[in-house]
């Protein structure tokens, strides 16, 4: 058995422990290490033990040679344990950052070597590499903050209801559909639609199939009273909620075409606490900046990078088809009909990602600068909230 080498003289002037955690559901694999070229110190410690992680620490601290107060610098990827552990490991004094798991280099090789403790060690050396100078080794998360996170609750937990509610709606209408029946809602009526239903021999519908069809629509009501209910607290907040914390989604609610889905989106998951520097810092955060390749005599474009957030992807390029119709006579919807107009369906397709880049910068600098788009129609967002367009006084 060889024991970890100790720090030579050249590594002991830092006098810093690094640590890397690979997180797993049951366990976690820890590697530490004082400088580069010192091998890692692989350790196990049981998920979410963080008293034994703390004492892995100041073993390894005392491994290494280093002293009981030694900085300590942490790294682990983003993922399903969020960023409560980055704010323990904060008020533990270690210096922390969350990476981005799409930015990590790996080999080009098809097949290599992948396991727990290989990740560890891999996350170790390029801490190393970053806090020794070279920053874009990968990617760091801008970690919200806790009251900040927990605003995003009620959105994506609508968003998750929506999606769910839409499956049942499918399987009901398949189910039909297995008999050569069709329906072409869901709603309160269904139960008086499925007894009106007969088949191609005229009978109705099987006893079972419509005992499972009922409990389909026992979950889509449930699920239909749940959205409900977090639509009109989403309203109840625009309306009385605090001016400086709903001010931004008011703000997008003016403009014409951007409805409650999307303003309350935006902000809470880009606008209400994010900083930009400039617009391709945006673009790459909602997977809309573009992917060159370029190799020997080899360039040409693959399309966009699709890194970012998806609920914002999606979103954008939702509401720039709608763009095209709310805003007519914006300089975007111009500049879309000038150059994608007249093409093929597919290249609208391609278009509409553009605009919906071009509709984000404009709505990023409308909400943080106050500059309105050119020729952009505004409304008054409370009428909007009633259904109604009436247009932004001068």
């Amino acid at each position: 058995m060889t024991a970890t080498r100790c720090v030579d003289c050249t590594a002991r002037k830092q006098l810093k422990l690094y640590v890397s955690f690979e997180l797993g559901w049951s366990e976690w694999k820890l590697a530490f290490g004082p400088a580069p070229g010192v091998p890692a110190r692989l350790r196990t410690v049981p998920a979410r033990d963080l008293e034994l992680v703390l004492k892995e620490i100041a073993k390894a601290k005392e491994r290494f040679g280093l002293p009981a107060n030694a900085p300590v610098l942490s790294c682990y990827e983003a993922g399903r344990d969020g960023f409560w552990l980055h704010r323990y490991l904060l008020r533990q004094g270690i210096q922390n950052v969350v990476v981005d798991s799409s930015s990590i280099e790996v080999s080009r090789r098809a097949r290599r070597a992948k396991s727990d403790r290989l990740d560890a060690a891999k996350l170790l050396t390029q801490l190393l590499r970053y806090h020794g100078g070279e920053e874009r080794v990968w990617s760091v998360v801008v970690v919200p903050s806790e009251v900040e996170e927990d605003k995003r609750q009620l959105h994506r937990e609508l968003l998750s209801l929506k999606e769910e509610r839409t499956k049942h709606v499918n399987r009901i209408k398949g189910l039909l559909a297995g008999c050569g029946l069709v329906m072409a809602a869901v709603d309160a009526k269904f139960v008086e639609r499925l007894g009106e239903l007969r088949t191609w021999d005229g009978q109705a519908v099987p006893w079972e199939l419509r005992q499972r069809l009922l409990r389909e629509y026992a979950r889509w009501q449930l699920l239909n009273a749940q959205i409900g209910v977090l639509e009109q607290e989403r309203l109840q907040r625009i309306r009385q909620g605090p001016v400086e914390g709903m001010k931004k989604v008011r703000r997008l609610l003016e403009v014409s075409g951007v409805g409650v889905n999307t303003a309350w989106l935006l902000v809470h998951e880009l606008f209400g606490w994010r900083r930009f520097a400039n617009r391709r810092q945006l673009g790459a955060l909602a997977g809309l900046a573009p992917s060159p390749y370029q190799s020997g005599a080899k360039n040409h474009e693959q399309g966009i990078s699709k890194a970012g957030n998806p609920r914002l992807r999606a979103m954008l390029v939702e509401i720039s088809w709608g763009w095209l119709r709310w805003q007519p006579r914006s300089r975007l919807s111009l500049w879309f009909q000038g150059r994608f107009g007249r093409g093929t369906s597919r290249y609208k397709r391609v278009g509409i990602v553009a605009l919906a880049r071009k509709l984000l910068v404009a709505l990023w600098r409308y909400v943080e600068m106050g500059e309105v788009p050119e020729g952009v129609a505004l409304v008054e967002w409370e009428a909007k909230l009633k259904g109604r367009r009436v247009p932004l006084a001068d």
